[in-house]
C-alpha cells in the first residue's frame, strides 16, 4: 500500500515539474515584444526619393541673368550662342573692343548697343540669307562685362559683375571706404553714358555691367 502511495506521489511530482518547465516558454510567447504593429512606423517612415525630395538648386555656377529685356550688349560681354542642328556654329563668343562678335561663316557681327533679342534677329537674318535655311538661334549671356569703381575706396579697379549688385556691394568688393570717403552719396556713370549721376548710398541704388562708380572725398 505504501509502495502504491509513493508511486502515485512520484507521478504527481513529475507531472508538476513537467508543467513548471513548460511555463517559461509559454510566458515568453506572451511577453510584450516588438510586434509587427510596433515595427510598422519604422518600415513605413517617409523617405525622400527623386520625386518627393525637396528641390536643391544647382544654379550656383549658372549664368547670372539680368531680368531686363532692355539690357544692351557691350564690350566684354560673353555669350553662349546655339544654332540648333549646327554644332560647328554653336559656342561661346565675346563682344570685342570694337563691339563686334567674330562668328563662323559670317565673320564680324555687330553686337554692342543691341539687346539680346536684336542680336538674335541680326544673327538669324545673316545666317538665313546665305548659309542656312530657316536657322533657329538662341543666345544666353554667360558673363557680363565688369564694372569699375574708383575714388575713396581701399581697392579701386575693375571687378566682375554679379547679378543684383547694388552700390553697397560694390563698395564692399572694393575693400570699403577710406577714412576720407563721403559715405552718403556716390557718382555713377552708366555704361555708354557721358555724365555722372549723384546717387544715394543704399540698397536701392543698383549697379549694372559697365558702370563706373566714383566715391568722392568728403568735405570737412
Amino acid at each position: 500500500m505504501l509502495k502504491e502511495f509513493r508511486a502515485i506521489l512520484g507521478c504527481a511530482i513529475f507531472c508538476a515539474i513537467a508543467a513548471l518547465s513548460a511555463a517559461p516558454g509559454t510566458a515568453q510567447v506572451a511577453l510584450p515584444g516588438p510586434s509587427s504593429e510596433a515595427r510598422a512606423p519604422a518600415a513605413t517612415a517617409p523617405a525622400f526619393s527623386p520625386a518627393t525630395a525637396p528641390h536643391m538648386s544647382t544654379d550656383a555656377g549658372a549664368p547670372a541673368l539680368i531680368a531686363d529685356d532692355n539690357y544692351r550688349l557691350g564690350t566684354g560681354d560673353k555669350m553662349k550662342v546655339t544654332v540648333y542642328g549646327e554644332e560647328d556654329l554653336s559656342g561661346e563668343f565675346l563682344v570685342d573692343g570694337s563691339g563686334q562678335v567674330q562668328f563662323p561663316l559670317i565673320g564680324q557681327v555687330s553686337a554692342a548697343g543691341m539687346t539680346v533679342h536684336e542680336f538674335v534677329t541680326e544673327l538669324t537674318t545673316q545666317l538665313g540669307s546665305k548659309y542656312i535655311r530657316d536657322p533657329k538661334v538662341s543666345v544666353q549671356i554667360e558673363n557680363y562685362r565688369p564694372f569699375y569703381i574708383m575714388g575713396e575706396v581701399n581697392k579701386p579697379g575693375e571687378y566682375p559683375y554679379e547679378n543684383g549688385l547694388n552700390v553697397l556691394g560694390a563698395i564692399a568688393v572694393a575693400g570699403g571706404y577710406t577714412y576720407r570717403a563721403n559715405s552718403n552719396d556716390v557718382y555713377i556713370r552708366r555704361a555708354g553714358g557721358a555724365k555722372e549721376e549723384v546717387m544715394p548710398v543704399n540698397g536701392a541704388t543698383r549697379i549694372f555691367p559697365g558702370d563706373v562708380v566714383r566715391v568722392a572725398e568728403r568735405f570737412f
